[in-house]
């Protein structure tokens, strides 16, 4: 068997980290055993899917890094979907239905009222048909068979049909609701793993029996807890938080896909620079139950620890051409994002207007502008310029680095200026040290 897996987003709106979390398990857990995996656009509703929708999701696949192996579109499957559901009727698996959403509201109520679940009730064989009114079709639960499967995240699971509604999967209007395309959608494109949040896992129940009623095996299923905020419930945040947000943060889409990777597992979420190791590592037995929970926070921290192991040819082509191999390994423990390096293009080549001298620093800077033209800047010049000033002051520790850094570079903080200072032209540190 190929393991093959899908991400099935209806073109309705943006990605949001639950979804790209979905999408994300579902092309590791394919690329770990060699399998396929699809992108499926759930576009069945013509009228709320837009196509600017489904090139923002191929857009934000890619940039996530997380590339398909084919994809099918619902909205151009409808004769597939016609031909199914006329075997499901000819075998009596689909019915005919006639309430009005009203009649059904109340009829809910009734059942409640009465303490009994709010289960729907099958009318008799033989019943009459209203004239005049198009019915909506439901898909007849084989309530003799218990449906179980052993799912990967939750274990083993049961339901009883009795205690189940006879799902809707087709409208009045002949549109189509989810589940039924999807069985059908699953069986014909090979799908061998659903991975999905827990939210689905009543529909996989009534979904195992439409495998089966259609001659097919389920695939293997996982239901992933879902995400929560910070906050510890579930966030209507995490629902806006799409990736054109996360973009213009400067969010590095590893960091992205190295959290979401792990969020929900036993496994320590770590900083890489590549998806392998999160490919060999997926294991969906190491799943919790509990709900994960997302912080941008932590996420930017993690962006800044990958950056900080993240090679020059890595982000070149997002860096001004001033910001070289040496230079980028001297300033990339003291980035965010890679954004933040065009800042530092003044502290090596200038121009920058130094901050006032502090009191007191005056000997210093003068000691260092009278010795910085003799020092041999292609051996390391930083100590040898701090030994000639110390000499010459007695200045040491914060007294005798600050001023210098201050000068140097414009700023109190900052990359080792023993790596930096040589990435400076000594004739630009003279003319700095001179005009402080």
């Amino acid at each position: 068997m190929i393991v093959t897996t899908r991400f099935a987003p209806s073109p309705t709106g943006i990605l949001h980290v639950g979804n790209v979390r979905t999408a994300l398990h579902n092309w590791l857990w394919a690329r770990k055993h060699g399998g396929r995996f699809l992108l499926r656009i759930d576009d069945t509703d013509l009228e709320r899917s837009k196509e600017e929708y489904v090139e923002g999701i191929r857009a934000d696949l890619a940039w996530l890094g997380l590339d398909i192996d084919g994809e099918e579109r619902q909205s151009a499957r409808f004769a597939l979907y016609e031909a199914e559901f006329e075997k499901l009727k000819a075998a009596g698996r689909v019915y005919a239905c006639y309430e009005t959403p009203e009649e059904l509201d109340i009829r809910r109520k009734v059942l409640l009222s009465r303490g009994l679940p709010p289960v729907y009730e099958r009318k008799s064989e033989g019943a009459p048909v209203p004239e005049g009114i198009a019915p909506h079709w439901r898909f007849r639960l084989d309530h003799d068979a218990p449906i179980e499967w052993a799912d990967m995240v939750r274990g083993p699971q049961h339901f009883e049909p009795k205690t189940m509604s006879d799902p809707v999967v087709r409208r009045a209007d002949g549109s189509w609701l989810y589940l039924l395309p999807s069985v059908i959608d699953d069986i014909a494109m090979g799908i061998s793993h659903v991975v999905r949040g827990e939210d689905h896992v009543s529909n996989t129940a009534a979904q195992i029996q439409m495998f089966e009623a259609l001659g097919a095996a389920p695939p293997a299923f996982a239901h992933e807890a879902l995400l929560v905020g910070t906050e510890g419930k579930l966030s209507k945040r995490l629902g806006s938080l799409g990736m054109a947000n996360l973009r213009d943060a400067g969010i590095e889409p590893i960091a992205l896909v190295a959290l979401l990777a792990r969020l929900g597992t036993s496994d320590p979420v770590e900083p890489v620079t590549s998806p392998e190791p999160l490919v060999e590592s997926i294991d969906f037995a190491r799943f919790g139950r509990a709900p994960a929970r997302f912080d941008e926070a932590e996420l930017a921290l993690l962006g800044q620890k990958i950056l900080h192991h993240t090679d020059h040819g890595a982000v070149a082509d997002r860096l001004p051409a001033a910001i070289t191999a040496a230079r980028w390994n001297a300033i990339r423990p003291n980035l965010m994002t890679v954004a933040e390096a065009a800042g530092w293009v003044p502290v090596f080549d200038g121009p920058f207007a130094p901050p006032p001298a502090g009191d007191g620093d005056g000997p210093v800077l003068a000691a260092a502008a009278a010795a910085a033209p003799g020092i041999d800047w292609e051996a390391d010049p930083w100590h040898s310029l701090t030994a000639a000033v110390k000499e010459a002051t007695g200045a040491k520790g914060r007294a005798l680095f600050l001023p210098l850094r201050r000068a140097l570079t414009g700023r109190d903080h900052g990359p080792d200026m023993a790596e930096l200072l040589p990435l400076i032209a000594k004739d630009e540190a003279v003319v700095r040290l001179s005009a402080a």
